[in-house]
């Protein structure tokens, strides 16, 4: 596992700037823009779509990783459920939801974006983490990344236990953060219902 459950301090404050560089400066784009699909209800409303379900599979996902490390952060290497398909599926499943949110603009090139950037960020941020992991477990980390896919996940290797120890408080503090998605969707929502009363200025079109 690695994610934010062996994030140290440092890590978790790059992580988190990271994230305020994807959000703020797409917020502002499409605060004072829009799809240029406009005139094609058709694929707009197959974008927008496309968006809803990635942001609902993001934000299930997120919700499913949090349930396994959600008070086992400090120590012990958690290789069921998501970890089993995955090493960082954490962040897979962000990247599903924020692809989601970036369909949620009616647009080709802010998802298309949304991929290269994080790509480029988490992927360094992913790394970090893996050599922390590295030197905390050893050969136990060595082992599990044979097996376990790096990102993308494999649910062939799925393992989940009937039973596993679940911590309330510490999953509910991470429910807000797996339901960003949804809040943002509907933010982008709000932004698209006051440009067509124009009280929100357009100054450019996105495909």
């Amino acid at each position: 596992m690695t994610d934010r459950a062996y994030s140290s301090p440092p890590i978790r404050r790059l992580r988190v700037r990271l994230s305020r560089l994807l959000a703020v400066p797409l917020g502002l784009l499409l605060m004072f823009s829009r799809s240029a699909w406009n005139d094609l209800p058709l694929v707009g409303t197959v974008l927008f779509t496309t968006g809803l379900v990635l942001v609902a599979i993001g934000s299930m996902g997120r919700l499913w990783c949090s349930l396994y490390i959600a008070g086992h952060r400090n120590g012990t290497l958690v290789t069921l459920g998501p970890y089993s398909i995955s090493r960082n599926p954490l962040y897979f499943f962000s990247l599903v939801g924020a692809l989601g949110v970036a369909f949620g603009s009616q647009t080709i090139l802010i998802p298309a974006g949304t991929v290269l950037v994080f790509a480029l960020l988490y992927g360094y941020v992913i790394k970090m983490e893996e050599t922390k992991l590295s030197a905390l477990h050893g050969d136990s980390f060595k082992d599990y990344c044979k097996t376990t896919p790096r990102f993308f996940p494999d649910f062939s290797r799925l393992k989940e236990p009937e039973a596993y120890p679940a911590h309330p408080v510490a999953f509910r503090s991470d429910i807000s953060s797996a339901l960003w998605f949804i809040w943002l969707l509907c933010i982008f929502e709000l932004i698209e219902v006051l440009q067509a009363l124009e009280l929100l200025p357009v100054f450019f079109e996105i495909y």
